[in-house]
């Protein structure tokens, strides 16, 4: 493939001056560029719907989320995939990210490592990857051999498999059974893909997690219900999460929000307890009859 037709590589007519430019109007050519990032991501959310409700389904059944990429996409994937556990209280392998390179090209980049489709392949089978699973492979190109080579091999096995890409008709959307394609256009510095390209897939990727998560009952509302209280500032928070959803207010609230937070070991359950003025074992046995979801444990019939 000639990679200088691929719409990422191309150059911008627009900021092909921008080194003379002083340092404000340099500035808002790089702004009135990022803000056509939302519109791009925008333009594919009917993709991204299916990606959550398809990647739900495997979640339910079982399966586990798996981000795989090279250089910025990489290092993005595991981003979204590291900050899961803390955000929804979920096990750290539910949604893991793969980089080539392993972990060390997160500090150091390892360009080679990208261009070995072998490896790719390797790593997700060596991460106990099965075809319950959904794989996301990232690569602002579309072509990336590293990620390619996992796509390659996730499929045979059944797995759902996506494309989180940013140009069109790519070959990683032309093996995968899902493509999210925003078309960022040429980056403000030609081929810098960790600036529009980057920001859209952060974007993205914001979304599908943070879709998934919501579909499968760890959040209420707009509350992070499933989180961990690991510090002082998320203890403050699930106080102040109990109290939203259960109406407590002021000091007083704070303090039996404190103290619901004490007995029940979990925001979910000290919720449940108060909503429902019912006792640990009793609330926590609703949410597992609920399979954790909240809303669905307070509606059911007493």
């Amino acid at each position: 493939m000639n990679l200088s037709t691929l719409l990422t590589e191309s150059r911008n007519p627009l900021t092909e001056h921008i080194d003379e430019l002083p340092t404000l109007d340099m500035l808002r050519l790089i702004n009135n560029e990022d803000a056509k990032v939302a519109q791009a991501v925008a333009a594919v959310l009917p993709d991204i719907a299916k990606a959550i409700d398809e990647i739900t389904r495997r979640l339910n059944d079982g399966g586990r989320l798996f981000y795989i990429g090279a250089g910025t996409s990489g290092r993005l994937g595991v981003l979204d995939a590291s900050e899961i556990p803390p955000t929804f209280s979920v096990p750290p392998t539910l949604v893991q990210g793969l980089i080539a390179g392993g972990d060390s090209a997160l500090r150091n980049s390892s360009e080679k490592s990208e261009d070995s489709p072998e490896q790719g392949a390797a790593d997700l089978a060596a991460a106990g990857f099965t075809g319950q699973d959904a794989l996301v492979g990232i690569a602002a190109s579309g072509r990336t051999p590293y990620v390619l080579g996992a796509i390659q091999h996730a499929n045979p096995l059944g797995a759902l498999t996506i494309a989180l890409t940013c140009v069109p008709n790519s070959q990683m959307a032309a093996i995968t059974d899902i493509a999210i394609t925003p078309l960022t256009g040429p980056e403000v510095i030609t081929g810098s893909t960790r600036m529009k390209a980057g920001t859209a897939t952060k974007l993205v990727l914001n979304m599908l997690s943070t879709g998934i998560m919501i579909k499968t009952g760890a959040v209420y509302g707009n509350l992070m219900v499933n989180m961990q209280t690991t510090n002082a500032k998320l203890v403050d928070r699930a106080q102040r999460i109990i109290m939203a959803a259960t109406g407590l207010e002021g000091p007083e609230g704070q303090s039996i929000a404190a103290d619901l937070l004490k007995k029940s070991g979990s925001v979910k359950t000290a919720i449940v307890m108060q909503k429902l003025s019912i006792d640990r074992p009793s609330a926590e046995a609703r949410l597992k009859a609920a399979t954790g979801v909240l809303r669905q444990a307070l509606a059911s019939p007493r």
